[in-house]
């Protein structure tokens, strides 16, 4: 099975990267967070230092753009082309309200007309491999019977499933009759997200969709960064290497940022999702998420893996 990283805004960029490629590497594709295109002439200073190739050496990424627009995206993906990349992604998965709104995101897929269209444009007008992140729907998952029709037309690199509607958000169960129906139905590869924690939801998943050679991981990732290595060996990561993993990246943003605040922001977006893989962590995390100094931060991750133990959720027991 191929495993890929979803894009998380704020988390996966490139120091989160490329200190995950060197403690675990075992990622088939990192997909980057999305850029959003415009006409400008340059990409912002933060967009371009997150795809800029000497940023990601060692693994393989592919940046993704976030628009309604094609002579945007056609723009954008011309920038990124001269940067030596040869695929992208298309973002039409993101249910943020405030993407939704300007019918970005998943809120493009409301607008089906419209999006065949784009499509149609993009895909005639450009030799960039193309593959898409999609929801299955703004409103309804019924939604999605159309949509497949519509992209059922194009030559994507792949299709990358995530079966909610933009409503959902992240609650709810991940529509699997939907998904098998488009599986069964769709003329481009199939790529599956969403909901896979542990190693026993992949083992589930995979025992229902055989068919399946590949899975996007986001949150499951995050929260147990070794969890490809429970997936496929039963290998659980232990607290040395999760210590050296958070120090690669906390020094690393010391390196780039300046001030703790900025420094802070950073690691506790982090935590937000590690933190769940330690025994009694509620005072930790609320130490974490108080500390305005580094200082206070350091004492609060030193004595988190000094005193509790590492679950090493999903690991084959």
């Amino acid at each position: 099975m191929n495993f890929y990283f979803a894009p998380m805004e704020g988390v996966t960029g490139y120091i989160y990267r490329n200190a995950h490629n060197a403690f675990f590497d075992n990622i088939d594709k990192y997909f980057a967070p999305f850029i959003v295109a415009n006409q400008g002439e340059s990409f912002k200073a933060r967009e371009i230092n997150d795809i800029l190739p000497e940023h990601n050496q060692g693994l393989v990424l592919i940046p993704q753009i976030l628009t309604n627009n094609a002579k945007d995206f056609i723009h954008t993906l011309k920038k990124i082309e001269q940067l030596g990349y040869d695929e992208v992604n298309l973002n039409l998965g993101c249910p943020s309200g405030t993407v939704v709104s300007k019918n970005r995101g998943a809120g493009f897929l409301s607008k089906r007309e419209e999006l065949d269209a784009f499509l149609e444009e993009i895909f005639t007008q450009s030799s960039t491999k193309i593959s898409v992140k999609t929801r299955i729907g703004r409103d309804q998952p019924e939604e999605f019977y159309e949509l497949l029709e519509i992209f059922n037309k194009y030559p994507m690199e792949e299709l990358i499933i995530h079966p909610r509607v933009q409503k959902d958000y992240y609650k709810n169960k991940p529509n699997m009759k939907i998904f098998k129906e488009a599986l069964a139905s769709s003329k481009n590869p199939v790529c599956y997200n969403g909901d896979i924690f542990t190693a026993e939801d992949c083992r589930e998943f995979s025992s229902a969709f055989p068919g399946v050679g590949t899975v996007m991981l986001g949150r499951g990732l995050l929260t147990n960064p070794g969890l490809i290595s429970n997936i496929t060996s039963g290998i659980r990561p232990d607290k040395d290497l999760l210590k050296e993993f958070h120090d690669r990246i906390y020094e690393d943003y010391k390196g780039v940022l300046f001030g703790d605040r900025n420094v802070l922001f950073k690691m506790k977006e982090v935590w937000f999702y590690m933190i769940n893989m330690f025994s009694d962590n509620a005072k930790y995390a609320k130490k974490i998420r108080k500390a305005e100094r580094l200082s206070d931060y350091d004492a609060a991750v030193s004595s988190l893996f000094r005193e509790q133990d590492f679950w090493g959720i999903g690991a084959c027991d």
